[in-house]
């Protein structure tokens, strides 16, 4: 049964109804001995997530149908029941309707593939692959038995696995040459590692010892089409994306910005590649806890969004994303903090209270403490950070400019009073700094860092790492 129903137009079912039977539907039979009476799911990959677009009932035989009435998608697509995967599968643009059938002692080897040339190569390339793993399986399994005890066998057995996987590596060059067209060659392809080339040496005599590194980033997606969509819908597209990003970049801002423009232009030949691409870039850094990463993000969304690239959201959307990003933009890392003018404790109680701007604070490092004495949160951190200021304020030329986010005046006076918070403490008593949006504090306690010029170096913080922070940067200067 679908899990989706896809309405037409009664016009084009009554007008076309043989196309609509033939050429717009999936059906994949499927067929497995011995599994019980139950309903099984059709699952496909996306990404780094799995779907499940179809269900079906299982008879007494062991078989089961998925179809519907809108083509699948073209990639690989799973079986799956009571949430473990039983096998992999493709589905290609024009093989639709097909039969599989096997067993549950060996659902890959034993499969017999009618109607899809495409899966009788899939299941060909694991069948044979399934029997190279079993043979290196039973050699790891020894060697950790030996490999202290029987040095000349141990190296017999290392021997053996380097044969194996050189012979795995010659099956599938060879696969790929025989079926150049075929998707199981391109999903083969793009599971390869890169070679690298001998390290070349350098005019001083020796190797060069970044060059592996180099030759591996510039050739990173030689194996792989970033641009076909239905490498997308495997297992394999979205690790290569996170891998260049997490282990090939390095984990600042400006890298990854750069690397993610390189991964976003190779997939923008495909409309599918490029909205998934931008998307996870999007998403993943806006809501990344690292600090900074926020950069990556608003890069994104200005480039992308703001320029109507995001062709998959609509106005109201890329509005929210748009605007999100320029409220960020201003307290990104290394920009000026917005300034705040606010009043001190004495406000509402006397003419003669004083009135603070952040920017004319005189300090080497300035904390920005947004807090509220009735947060628990706040209530554990304010003393903390109380004790640190104290203990490091002649050390780092620290002050602490604390905003109180409160509308009662009085239980904020009594708690600054009774933790004897001696220092700037202020509010802002006549609503005119607009806070909340300029600096993002959508809860409390939150802490922005500053320099002497009132940039912003760090911001989302806790006292305990206030200390190596602001060591770091110290060694950063100097």
């Amino acid at each position: 049964m679908k899990k989706n129903i896809y309405l037409f137009l009664l016009a084009f079912v009554m007008a076309s109804p043989a196309l609509l039977t033939a050429g717009n539907t999936y059906e994949i039979k499927v067929k497995v001995k011995e599994l019980k009476d139950s309903t099984v799911n059709l699952a496909d990959y996306y990404g780094d997530k799995q779907y499940i677009i179809d269900t079906a009932k299982i008879d007494k035989n062991g078989q089961f149908v998925f179809d519907g009435k809108k083509k699948l998608d073209a990639g690989m697509y799973m079986v799956v029941m009571n949430k473990h995967k039983l096998f992999d599968f493709v589905v290609l643009e024009n093989e639709q309707r097909f039969s599989l059938e096997t067993d549950t002692a060996d659902y890959n080897g034993h499969m017999k593939v009618t109607g899809s040339a495409e899966n009788k190569l899939f299941f060909e390339y694991l069948n044979w692959l399934s029997q190279k793993q079993k043979q290196a399986e039973k050699c790891r399994t020894r060697y950790k038995v030996i490999k202290d005890t029987d040095k000349d066998s141990a190296k017999v057995i290392e021997a053996t696995l380097q044969g194996l996987d050189k012979e795995v590596k010659g099956y599938m060059n060879d696969f790929m040459q025989k079926h150049p067209g075929s998707f199981t060659s391109k999903f083969l392809k793009a599971t390869l590692e890169i070679e690298i080339p001998e390290t070349p040496i350098l005019s001083n005599g020796r190797k060069d010892s970044t060059f592996a590194y180099h030759y591996a980033k510039a050739h990173f997606f030689d194996n792989i089409d970033m641009a076909d969509e239905r490498l997308l819908r495997t297992p394999i597209y979205f690790p290569k994306m996170k891998q260049y990003l997490e282990n090939m970049t390095l984990p600042v801002p400006d890298s990854i910005i750069k690397e993610g423009d390189v991964i976003i232009s190779k997939a923008k030949a495909n409309k599918e590649t490029f909205k998934f691409c931008v998307y996870y870039m999007i998403s993943n850094y806006e809501a990344s806890k690292v600090m900074g990463y926020d950069a990556i993000f608003v890069h994104e969304a200005l480039k992308y969004y703001a320029t109507k690239q995001a062709y998959w959201s609509d106005e109201s959307q890329v509005k929210k994303v748009v605007d999100r990003a320029h409220q960020l933009d201003s307290i990104l890392i290394g920009k000026p903090a917005p300034e705040l003018i606010m009043q001190d404790t004495l406000v509402g109680l006397t003419n003669d209270f004083n009135t603070y701007a952040l920017r004319s604070t005189k300090a080497k490092y300035t904390i920005v403490y947004f807090w509220d004495p009735d947060c628990g949160h706040c209530q554990k951190e304010t003393p903390k950070l109380r004790d640190f200021y104290i203990a490091n304020k002649a050390k780092y030329g620290l002050e602490v400019y604390a905003v109180g986010c409160v509308s009662e005046l009085g239980p904020w006076r009594k708690y600054i009073r009774e933790k004897q918070l001696h220092w700037i403490n202020v509010v802002d008593a006549f609503n005119k700094n607009h806070y909340k949006h300029k600096y993002d504090i959508y809860s409390t306690p939150v802490m922005y860092i500053l320099d002497e010029n009132k940039k912003i170096i760090g911001k989302r913080l806790e006292t305990e790492q206030l200390g190596d922070f602001l060591d770091r940067f110290e060694k950063m200067k100097k």
